[in-house]
């Protein structure tokens, strides 16, 4: 059977989107960097998550990728931080590529020495189907769904929920006074990706960040080339 135009179409750009990607990770581990690409629905509660995080975790050294459609907003949030934050706006694009995150890696070069970091995360678009579709470079995929969302989201979008390494259930303050049951979310994502590891979460009061907080820890001390750039 024969491909269509569009399906061809979407493999080949699948294809120099991957290998874009690739080499994006070529660099981070030559400077022994993880990176983390963040993604879910808008309002899910991404930059609200990376303000806690790197509050929680001055011990690591964390640049952010900030993705948006339009405007700064978001990445001013982060600079007041004291990161180096790279922000870039995608346009119509509901999702950042390899080629977007190449730039703004370039542009993190100009303002930090890449060995003097051990982390950047990547705050995609918020969308709930496109980011997982397309790689960046990361090393690890982390997805939020917030409980203002139901419990059907992973079944009705699986992809995102399917590629994701860590789901971060948002905004569980919210939970008593919503008709959601977060039992049903998390059985929901475990028929989609069995192995995902799951934390409940509140960046509003604290509950729950201090598991978050140990996996990203966790998952920048296994990045191989850390340790050998470092001592």
């Amino acid at each position: 059977m024969h491909q269509t135009f569009d399906a061809a179409l979407e493999m080949n750009l699948l294809h120099a989107n991957q290998k874009g990607a690739d080499h994006n990770r070529a660099h981070f581990d030559e400077w022994g960097i993880t990176c983390i690409n963040l993604m879910s629905s808008p309002g899910a509660g991404k930059t609200q998550l990376l303000e806690t995080t790197l509050n929680g975790l001055q011990s690591l050294n964390i640049a952010v990728i900030e993705g948006d459609m339009t405007t700064e907003l978001d990445a001013n949030r982060l600079r007041q931080y004291g990161v180096p934050v790279i922000a870039i706006n995608t346009g119509r694009s509901c999702h950042l590529d390899s080629k977007m995150v190449a730039g703004g890696i370039h542009q993190l070069q100009h303002e930090q020495d890449p060995a003097s970091l051990d982390l950047v995360v990547v705050e995609n678009v918020g969308n709930l189907v496109c980011p997982a579709e397309f790689e960046v470079g990361e090393h690890a995929k982390v997805a939020l769904l917030s409980v203002t969302e139901g419990e059907d989201k992973p079944l009705k979008y699986p992809v995102m929920f399917r590629e994701a390494d860590c789901l971060l259930i948002t905004k569980t303050d919210l939970a008593p006074y919503l008709d959601v049951d977060l039992e049903e979310i998390e059985a929901n994502v475990r028929q989609i990706n069995p192995n995902v590891m799951i934390f409940r979460v509140s960046a509003k009061t604290g509950d729950g960040l201090a598991g978050w907080f140990e996996w990203v820890q966790q998952t920048v001390a296994n990045q191989p080339n850390r340790l050998q750039l470092t001592v």
